[in-house]
């Protein structure tokens, strides 16, 4: 492993594993507290999409509590002006073939300040395992949550399907389900926010970290195309997203800008997850090198810490596919083209709200020229956008730097 790798290994693992026993207590707290409000919330229903089946409370946090749990985590507590309660949403959306499934996702709200409060949508970044999933572990996947309901506003942050409580495998990098379960989270989060008091306005600001940047691009093209009418896109703010998988992503695994651990893990999820959707084998042997292909489809069973799914593959792409495999990715054609460009269309839009494109010039999980990429396509299209390049910061560095950005850029945007 180089030292690239183990640096980005350990910094993965850092982020992992920082759990403080305040968070568990207020985890306790609330879960003592949850049946009244889960009660309230199981009320006969419609099986329409994002309708809601159950509320839960999962954390509750006064304004110092906020700023204990960010900066235990290296983020900055400017932006802090309010406690924060977050619930556990179970709501009703659809699978990647469009049939009627669950989903889970957290809602945080402020404690204090307006009544009717605007939403941000904050979509997470990679996560193997279930319980890496916003609603149902207090760690760094709630630090925009926290974050933006601290400043004053409401946040849904879908889990995606198949992670928390949703059932099935995660459908990794399928950019189609995850708007469906983002926008269906959306209409959840405005009947929860409802009967606990805290309308919301209507107004939507979408960010989102790494695999969830580039589902935030696609969300607010679907938000301004009018996926519910009861929703309006204001601004944009994505961080350090992959939407170029063909021309940026996938080619910086074998020239280098895209380290040998992260490269591993992504590409090992991305072809497991893809070949339910778009069928590039029917044996992992067909893609994978022994002794991988009898463990990699089991490692990513939605169990398995991170640690260990890493520690169960190989060392390098090469070392990892097969050497037909490993020129196919290289040169793509017919399905694994098209699984490419069914996620690479993220940015051909023109937005008509604020857009921030963050990103980092020392990331070598997600290089940024996506970020440059999209900011072109997006241009293109007659959109006026801006790359803002945090400098020499890896990729978690790109998002512990961003997050209290972004809250700041929501509220100019606001003013």
């Amino acid at each position: 492993m180089s030292d690239e790798a183990r640096k980005c290994h350990k910094t993965r693992a850092s982020w992992r594993t920082r759990r403080g026993l305040a968070g568990a207590a207020a985890l306790l707290l609330a879960g003592l507290a949850a049946a009244p409000v889960a009660a309230a919330a199981e009320r006969p229903h419609t099986g329409h999409r994002g309708s809601l089946v159950s509320i839960t409370p999962v954390a509750d946090h006064d304004a110092g509590g906020v700023r204990e749990f960010l900066a235990g985590r290296d983020i900055a507590t400017g932006s802090v002006r309010y406690g924060v309660r977050a619930y556990r949403l179970t709501y009703r959306t659809v699978d990647p073939y469009g049939k009627p499934t669950t989903a889970t996702g957290l809602l945080t709200l402020p404690r204090g300040g307006a009544h009717r409060l605007d939403l941000v949508s904050d979509t997470h970044g990679t996560m193997v395992k279930r319980s890496y999933a916003p609603s149902a572990g207090e760690d760094f996947g709630r630090v925009p949550s926290y974050l933006n309901a601290s400043a004053g506003r409401a946040v849904a942050a879908p889990d995606y399907l198949g992670l928390g409580a949703g059932p099935g495998p995660h459908p990794y990098m399928d950019t189609a389900s995850s708007v469906t379960a983002s926008v269906d989270m959306l209409r959840a989060a405005r009947t929860a926010a409802d009967r606990l008091g805290r309308p919301l306005t209507g107004d939507v600001y979408a960010t989102g970290f790494s695999q969830g940047g580039q589902v935030a691009m696609a969300l607010g093209k679907a938000l301004q195309s009018g996926a519910d009418q009861h929703f309006r896109l204001k601004a944009l703010a994505p961080v350090s997203g992959p939407y170029d998988l063909e021309g940026q992503e996938v080619p910086a695994l074998f020239d280098g800008r895209v380290n040998d651990t992260s490269g591993v893990l992504y590409i090992s999820y991305w072809l497991i997850a893809q070949n339910r959707l778009h069928h590039f084998y029917d044996d992992p042997a067909e893609v994978f090198r022994a002794p991988y292909a009898s463990r990699v489809e089991g490692l990513f069973d939605g169990s398995h810490e991170e640690d260990d799914v890493v520690k169960g593959l190989a060392p390098s792409v090469k070392q990892l596919l097969t050497p037909v495999f490993h020129e196919r990715l290289q040169h793509p054609a017919g399905p694994v083209l098209d699984a490419m460009r069914s996620a690479d269309h993220t940015c051909d839009w023109k937005p008509e709200v604020p857009v921030r494109l963050y990103a980092g010039d020392n990331d070598t999980d997600v290089p940024i020229g996506n970020a440059r990429t999209c900011a072109r396509t997006l241009a293109g299209e007659g959109a006026r956008v801006r790359v803002v390049d945090q400098g020499a910061v890896d990729h978690f560095g790109s998002f512990a730097v961003s997050a209290p950005h972004v809250v700041r850029f929501f509220d100019r945007v606001a003013d």
